[in-house]
């Protein structure tokens, strides 16, 4: 079953962290897991994200689309990067989820995929 990890980081390691090289003190922890991981075999996709200041939200309400630029002031955590896995259960996706930098420092949301619309 496949299951995205997503890793929920303070601001402030988004602000040791270059967006440009990915240097910064907790990279060298990033790079033994991403390592771990994607030798594992089961990565089938993710990605890392910019800092929260360069995204924005969209909304439409009454035909009117409304856009908040980030960083957004009203969460402790954003969003910093994910994972898509193929794993034989949930208990084997919370264990990687785990093993991450971001488990120690922010949080991990691990959540099951749908399957694939028709």
């Amino acid at each position: 079953m496949q299951y995205l990890i997503a890793f929920m980081e303070s601001p402030a390691t988004f602000e040791h962290r270059s967006p440009i090289d990915n240097s910064g003190p907790d990279m060298g922890a990033w790079y033994a897991y991403i390592g771990a991981i994607r030798a594992s075999g089961i990565v089938t996709g993710g990605a890392g994200l910019m800092p929260p200041s360069t995204g924005a939200v969209v909304t439409v309400r009454d035909g009117g689309r409304q856009v908040v630029d980030g960083p957004y002031p009203d969460s402790k955590e954003q969003l910093g990067g994910f994972f898509i896995v193929e794993v034989p259960d949930l208990d084997t996706a919370l264990e990687w989820a785990a093993r991450s930098p971001a488990a120690s420092d922010g949080s991990v949301i691990v959540r099951p995929l749908m399957p694939p619309m028709p």
